[in-house]
């Protein structure tokens, strides 16, 4: 379907900018509205291309301009930036995503279902939590270090030395300063809880899922990176899995000109960092652990003589992007992991 129109929207909380523009890109109106308005205005506009930054509240946008018979283009703000003129204000930002979403190059980033979301924020949660968990760790050991007390690294450590320590009634340490330190230990104690909680359900949403059980038979792949890989990887947003690893981050940074190709490490900045971290923890652990044990497969024997030519760690975001193309193919296609066996 041809579309003869462009609802552009710069996506915010309360009050939204909506342009539209003809096919032509002549500017039609460009106002603000608030949320209310613009679930009404969808609602009223005959089927055109709906295009927006992705940000906050992009998927559920999408997802209700789709119900509504458009066709969703969600790009990304630095692909969004080049097209913008003049000074920064909302006005100008929906007609640069206006003139975005008209370009053919320019492709859509990754919408996801109400499903896949919340499998999503289930990881985002234990991340947050975790991350909270090694801030309050480590600022309990800075405050015991600067009273003379080291405390060696270690969750259980930590467990086993504060209430040894909150204990001692001969470390001279105030009252104030016993009962803030138990208020930080209890805070401490109660994230390691909630952790293990959001993981079981985490554990659980994979158990029940038949993609990322098929993932985890892959090398270094958990139930983070098979729940992460699932979302990441829709067949129809990849025509391979080449473009899915270079859209994750594992493909060599180009600089080429005239005719010569130089390919440079992977690239600082991608747009799933989190998954691309885990995917190459994983395959980290492979690759240790691969020299400790023959090989039973081809995998296995490419493995051991990249570690050998080029390290570990090139070994490990080889081994990453291999595993990318090999999950895209086995989501694609729905099949089994099925490593090529040596013959004995």
């Amino acid at each position: 379907m041809i579309y003869s129109s462009v609802i552009a929207i710069d996506l915010a909380k309360h009050v939204f900018q909506v342009c539209k523009a003809s096919h032509d890109g002549t500017v039609i109106y460009n106002r603000t509205c608030s949320r209310q308005k613009l679930k009404e205005l969808l609602v009223k506009e005959k089927p055109a291309l709906v295009a927006m930054e992705s940000c906050g509240g992009t998927h559920y946008w999408a997802r209700f301009a789709r119900d509504q018979g458009h066709k969703v283009k969600a790009i990304a703000a630095r692909a969004v930036k080049p097209f913008r003129q003049g000074q920064k204000t909302d006005a100008n930002d929906a007609i640069a995503i206006s003139v975005a979403a008209r370009q053919p190059h320019i492709h859509s980033s990754r919408l996801l279902s109400v499903a896949e979301q919340c499998q999503q924020s289930i990881v985002r949660a234990r991340d947050l939590l975790i991350n909270q968990k090694v801030k309050t760790s480590n600022h309990i050991r800075a405050l015991m270090l600067e009273l003379g007390i080291a405390v060696t690294k270690g969750d259980k450590t930590l467990q086993k030395t504060i209430p040894e320590i909150l204990e001692d009634g001969e470390n001279d340490l105030t009252i104030g300063f016993r009962t803030t330190l138990n208020i930080m230990y209890q805070h401490f104690l109660m994230l390691l809880d909630e952790i293990e909680t959001v993981s079981k359900q985490l554990n659980n949403e994979v158990a029940q899922d038949e993609v990322c059980q098929r993932l985890k038979s892959l090398e270094g792949v958990g139930p983070i990176c098979a729940i992460q890989l699932k979302i990441a990887l829709a067949p129809e947003h990849f025509s391979k899995g080449r473009e899915a690893a270079a859209c994750i981050g594992l493909t060599p940074v180009q600089h080429s000109s005239g005719g010569k190709q130089k390919l440079g490490a992977i690239s600082k900045r991608s747009t799933h960092n989190t998954l691309r971290s885990a995917l190459f923890q994983g395959a980290l652990a492979v690759v240790v652990n691969i020299e400790k044990k023959e090989a039973r497969t081809h995998k296995d024997i490419w493995l051991k003589a990249l570690v050998a030519r080029r390290g570990k760690k090139v070994a490990a975001i080889a081994l990453a992007n291999k595993t990318v193309r090999t999950a895209f193919a086995m989501i694609k296609h729905n099949q089994e992991y099925q490593p090529q066996l040596l013959v004995a």
